[in-house]
């Protein structure tokens, strides 16, 4: 399986680059993950197309503003992207220019309100940094700190709340569960009242997930692992919608991985915490997931490739097709899709 059968071609223009006012005012294409039919909608529209014995599976994460922009000690910009917290005041950072930036470097931000210090060098050229401020750190980072935003985004986010969820409550991730960003909580609250149970997980979304793939051979393609949460709640909220014969839609792909890397062979889920690098592409067997609220993705990276094993590679195409046709607005800040 080649990444080049994951590939289309999007006119750049149809790139969102900013946020509806209203974040209910996408548009919405329903896919039959079985017939390929699509439908065209809007967004609200979901509330008619779930079912009342059906669980909305949504992911918690918060995006931290995790892009620090400082000085080395000995001179010259920096650039670092939190990624991931080691615990002890150590993060995973992705290091720009990393040249002058070996084991023992220092770096600091805010005329030294914050300061790290390189403490290893990763064999993939990420760094464990150090940091050392007084205070409290999540204050510190929401002062210094920028929002992440995709390359591909090159105008600026007016409102940082614009890159969060209505429900996000659970800090620590370096980019949004862009899905979610469609939900209002007046749209919540309806879909709660016709009878659908919503349900929560975290998964921490990092740079693993866009890491685009660089070999030919997909399964050649490794995944970056991601913290995830799935307490026993949720998890028995969950159960219970499947044993009654709800369908789990997920809101995100993150929800989707998080799911799948919970559920045993026999199909029953089970609660857990711990990092997963499941990566899900044609020829996967979904165990708990039924359907996924998700954005439009870009060409061969792995979103497409799980997007492309829920409802087969070629309805996928065939959708994206037809989304380019009708212009929809394309990845973080676009439109969506439900597949069902």
């Amino acid at each position: 399986m080649n990444k080049s059968d994951f590939y289309y071609d999007l006119p750049k223009e149809l790139i969102a680059q900013t946020p509806l006012l209203e974040r209910s005012a996408s548009r919405l294409l329903a896919l039959d993950k079985l017939s390929g039919d699509v439908k065209h909608c809007s967004f609200t529209d979901i509330l008619d197309l779930l079912n009342p014995v059906d669980c909305l599976v949504v992911n918690n994460t918060k995006v931290i503003p995790a892009r620090l922009i400082g000085q080395k000690l000995t001179g010259g910009a920096v650039e670092l992207l939190l990624l991931a917290n080691k615990g002890e005041n150590t993060w995973e950072c992705l290091v720009k220019p990393g040249r002058g930036m070996a084991l023992g470097a220092k770096v600091q931000f805010g005329q030294g309100k914050l300061t790290g210090e390189i403490a290893k060098v990763q064999e993939d050229g990420n760094r464990l940094v150090k940091f050392a401020y007084e205070g409290i750190f999540e204050e510190i980072l929401d002062e210094l700190g920028l929002m992440p935003l995709p390359p591909y985004i090159t105008e600026k986010l007016e409102d940082k709340g614009r890159l969060q969820t209505v429900y996000a409550s659970e800090a620590g991730a370096a980019a949004a569960s862009t899905a979610g960003l469609h939900f209002t909580e007046e749209l919540l609250e309806k879909i709660k009242q016709k009878g659908v149970t919503i349900a929560n997980i975290t998964l921490h979304i990092g740079l693993g997930t866009f890491r685009p793939v660089k070999t030919d051979n997909i399964l050649e393609h490794e995944m970056h692992s991601e913290f995830y949460v799935l307490d026993p709640a949720q998890a028995k909220l969950i159960s219970k919608a499947k044993k009654a014969g709800g369908r789990i839609i997920c809101v995100g792909t993150s929800a989707v991985r998080t799911l799948e890397t919970c559920t045993a062979i026999d199909g029953t889920l089970h609660p857990n915490t711990g990092y997963t690098g499941m990566f899900i592409y044609p020829g996967h067997k979904f165990q708990t997931v039924d359907g996924l609220i998700t954005n439009f993705h870009l060409p061969e990276s792995t979103l497409i490739m799980l997007v492309s094993a829920l409802a087969t590679k070629g309805h996928i195409l065939n959708a994206y097709k037809q989304a380019i046709d009708e212009r929809y607005r394309f990845f973080s800040f676009g439109d969506a899709m439900l597949i069902h």
